[in-house]
């Protein structure tokens, strides 16, 4: 439920708010986009009219290691938010709508630094500046240290929340601080009116 300054992007509605749900998501999880579309198209326009003020939305970034670019995703929406928090959320959009292109299958032969472009031209495409992206993204050259780039202290910290409270798969919802495994990603949104209603 706590959120670091620096992820005030992940957050939709008020701080004020009552409740809180979480979602915990994997950029190259199918079931994660299955979701999130969902929530933004659907649970959040219905909370805002028929809750305002009672439920805000928090987006947890959770890396599944078994998806091997999933990490290269997740530190392109970090850079994402770094240089506009107000745009996370569109660009985690662009990321699931486009995420069969970071499937296996697709970047096999791919490098690091060529995801990282096609990350940032992504980016460039909901007018976030690429090259401001790609520069957080950099690995710089010299001796080596294996520090990683400029955002990874960040992800370290969606890691580390996501271990601390047990979080194993993606999606996963936590409701008021509580994990809720009857949660279904393929819940329509009647399913998840009825949901709500019985948690406010």
């Amino acid at each position: 439920m706590a959120l670091a300054p620096q992820f005030i992007g992940h957050r939709l509605g008020s701080v004020a708010a009552k409740h809180t749900l979480e979602i915990y998501l994997d950029y190259t999880c199918p079931f994660s986009a299955k979701i999130h579309k969902k929530i933004r198209k659907d649970v959040v326009p219905y909370l805002e009219k028929e809750h305002p003020e009672q439920v805000q939305v928090i987006f947890r970034q959770q890396i599944q290691p078994w998806h091997p670019t999933s990490t290269l995703l997740h530190e392109a929406a970090i850079a994402v938010e770094r240089i506009d928090h107000k745009k996370f959320w569109e660009y985690s959009d662009a990321l699931f709508e486009h995420q069969t292109e970071y499937f296996d299958e697709a970047v096999y032969t791919k490098s690091r630094n060529e995801i990282y472009g096609k990350l940032a031209d992504l980016a460039a495409s909901i007018n976030v500046p690429g090259d401001k992206v790609l520069s957080l993204l950099t690995i710089k050259s010299g001796e080596a240290k294996n520090g990683g780039n400029q955002v990874t202290n960040d992800l370290k910290l969606q890691i580390k929340i996501g271990r601390q409270n047990g979080i194993h798969v993606s999606p996963t919802v936590v409701f008021d601080g509580l994990k809720d495994d009857s949660v279904s990603s393929s819940w329509d949104l009647e399913e998840w009116k009825k949901y709500i209603k019985s948690k406010l």
